[in-house]
């Protein structure tokens, strides 16, 4: 299959349904799908789970790759052609042949036959590097303890190494902004009032960053860059901190910003993260409803977020898609009740509201196909997200759509998904230079002292 400085890549079924076309991702090495994988994406392409789609498409790409082939060159690899130039190769292994080497969890058969596979041709290929490609954490531990010398993690999707490195959408000056500032151009335009300054204090920076300082005087958003300049925008700290939607007032600088994102009708896409009670969810709501009902400048609002199973367990709940979709929308109807409670008859409150806003919740298996116009769409619990289903429904929004997506990268329900893979990190270093998008990290929980301690100490 090629010489010793070629490596050889086995790939576990989840690496091609996280990313169906991820046999063109290894360049000029060589790729092995054990057929095991092929009967896993077999019984996945017929059921109900939200990754039927990602096997179907995987199966496609391998079937386009293998059409002439014969079964002799199929077991050998045949080239990869990726953009009319020749990579590696890539080859079907039938491990079914192979004598059982690992006796071990016996109810892991398909796992199991995928470690002999890759010890088989460690041994037959040596001194070839022979690794072992899954998104599976235990199974990169029991390839290890199996003797696999090399088991790795998918990581072309990866943006940053670390989540610490993901940019938070602000960045604080040290004392007073002003002190040290040699130069400085200002002008007032329509109502506006722009500083353009030096952009190596401010590095790295990108558009519609916040910055502010500690004395808790100053405030801006970057406006435009250019390669020697920053212009700033300068937003006014305690005109920020005294906007109101839908009788909501930040009650930190974090939820300022984001409430000034979330207002700004040239923002289409908001990027709110932080943790449990930060006020994501309550500050998305009350400006939907803010923006829609005192405004008009949207026709309605939908609501969406991922359910790790609600492919197999939204059919079983009685009602329309809307109560179907209830139980899981649970966090959104409670952020209505918070911002009605003070009503004379919250429940009637409500009614009306949804009524009049055109609230309607959505099941995200239901997004693709659409073409959504003049709406406010938010989308809940990104983190448990991949890149390509966050650009499934991103690229749904039409004229005059905002969508803010919220999420908590300590909080992935997903088996397959890291903070650095989750589709919300992916998203938030993608779109950190465009111009239409704003991201915020919420410190500080507001929800009660009984959370802040929880979320601090736990």
């Amino acid at each position: 299959m090629g010489d010793t400085d070629r490596k050889l890549f086995i790939l576990d079924t989840n690496i091609l349904l996280h990313e169906p076309h991820a046999i063109f991702s290894f360049q000029e090495h060589d790729v092995v799908i054990p057929m095991t994988v092929l009967e896993e994406l077999d019984r996945i392409k017929d059921s109900k789970r939200d990754v039927a789609r990602d096997a179907r498409v995987a199966i496609r790409a391998l079937e386009d790759l293998f059409r002439d082939a014969t079964p002799d060159q199929i077991s050998e690899g045949i080239p990869i052609i990726r953009q009319q130039e020749q990579s590696g190769t890539i080859a079907i292994l039938a491990d079914y042949q192979l004598q059982e080497t690992i006796k071990a969890f016996a109810d892991k058969a398909g796992d199991n036959r995928i470690l002999n596979a890759t010890l088989y041709l460690q041994n037959k290929r040596a001194p070839r590097e022979v690794v072992l490609v899954t998104k599976d954490i235990n199974m990169r531990l029991r390839a290890k303890g199996a003797g696999v010398r090399f088991v790795e993690d998918y990581r072309t999707d990866q943006l940053i190494d670390d989540v610490q490195y993901l940019t938070k959408g602000f960045q604080q000056c040290e004392g007073d902004f002003w002190q040290g500032i040699d130069q400085v151009e200002s002008r007032t335009l329509g109502g506006r009032t722009l500083h353009t300054l030096s952009r190596a204090p401010f590095e790295p920076t990108f558009i519609n960053q916040y910055v502010i300082d500690e004395r808790s005087d100053f405030a801006g958003r970057v406006e435009d860059i250019s390669p020697e300049t920053v212009t700033i925008k300068d937003l006014s700290r305690e005109r920020m901190m005294s906007r109101r939607a839908w009788d909501i007032t930040p009650k930190n600088i974090y939820q300022g910003m984001a409430m000034d994102a979330l207002l700004d009708p040239d923002i289409d896409l908001v990027i709110l993260t932080g943790a449990a009670g930060s006020g994501k969810t309550l500050l998305a709501m009350a400006s939907a409803l803010e923006q829609s009902i005192e405004r008009g400048m949207f026709d309605k609002i939908i609501v969406t977020r991922n359910t790790p199973d609600i492919g197999e367990s939204i059919g079983f709940l009685p009602g329309t898609e809307e109560e179907k979709m209830m139980p899981w929308l649970a966090a959104i109807t409670d952020t209505l009740e918070a911002l009605h409670k003070n009503d004379h008859c919250t429940e009637g409150s409500l009614k009306y509201i949804c009524d009049k806003a055109n609230i309607q919740f959505k099941s995200i298996n239901f997004m693709r196909g659409r073409s959504i116009q003049n709406a406010f769409v938010l989308l809940d619990e990104c983190q448990n997200l991949t890149a390509s289903q966050i650009k499934t429904i991103i690229t749904r929004c039409g004229e005059g759509t905002k969508i803010v997506c919220s999420g908590n990268l300590a909080q992935i329900d997903s088996p397959y998904l890291t903070p650095v893979t989750s589709g919300l990190t992916y998203m938030v270093e993608r779109f950190k230079n465009f111009e239409g998008s704003a991201n915020i990290h919420l410190n500080g929980v507001v929800r009660s002292r009984l959370a802040e301690f929880a979320e601090e100490n736990l």
